[in-house]
């Protein structure tokens, strides 16, 4: 059941600290509406690994259906690839 406080209770914010759990944030409402969120940092740690892992399915499936639009590139096309870019790299750091 979710944590559920007005936001005056925050003149007293140590009792609001100590109900603060992993997996179990404390809202506070403003005039009986959800104004904010009070959570563990090991939650918000959590909710940025989830949000870069999201991103980086979505580039995946951008770049599956890139393939299956476009054609995919062989192995040898991405070596080459990166090959070049490993000199462009080489180049612009010995300037």
């Amino acid at each position: 059941m979710p944590n559920i406080a007005p936001i005056s209770e925050l003149r007293n914010y140590g009792q609001v600290l100590e109900k603060v759990k992993p997996n179990a944030p404390v809202y506070l409402t403003r005039n009986g509406h959800g104004q904010f969120s009070v959570h563990s940092i090991e939650d918000d740690e959590e909710f940025e690994k989830t949000k870069a892992m999201l991103q980086l399915m979505m580039e995946l499936v951008k770049g599956f259906q890139s393939g299956e639009e476009q054609g995919w590139l062989s192995e040898e096309d991405v070596d080459k690839h990166f090959a070049a870019k490993k000199a462009f790299m080489k180049a612009a750091i010995s300037k």
